[in-house]
């Protein structure tokens, strides 16, 4: 599984990169490859709220539905919308072109609470 370093990591197996006070923010390799192949995305819109820990959307595979919990809190400014048209991107490329939405954060603290990618990868180890 590739785990990339500078990322934070939430519990629910999204993943964060913070830069400029903003977070972007997508699904684990771990996660796409335990959903399989992904086949819709539901993501927010622009100027949508996200609560640390509430739903944000979903992702579709050819197993199941599985929510996306948001891993901080804060403003929709950007939504990834080539994943309408191609959400096998989750699956190809999860931490390139398989970002989901871009928040401005509205408590950027919460980023501390994310785990490291050492700790990650000692969670889907178990």
């Amino acid at each position: 599984m590739n785990t990339p370093k500078e990322l934070r990591y939430s519990e629910e197996h999204e993943w964060v990169k913070v830069e400029d006070g903003k977070a972007r923010i997508g699904i684990t390799d771990f996660a796409q490859h335990e959903l399989g192949d992904i086949v819709f995305v539901e993501l927010p819109a622009v100027g949508d709220e996200i609560q640390l820990n509430q739903p944000f959307g979903s992702v579709e595979s050819v197993k199941t539905v599985s929510e996306l919990y948001a891993p901080i809190s804060g403003k929709v400014v950007e939504v990834n919308e080539e994943l309408s048209d191609n959400p096998e991107f989750v699956n190809e490329s999860p931490y390139g072109q398989a970002w989901m939405v871009v928040v401005e954060l509205t408590n950027p603290s919460e980023i501390e609470e994310l785990m490291t990618a050492e700790k990650y990868e000692e969670l889907i180890a178990e």
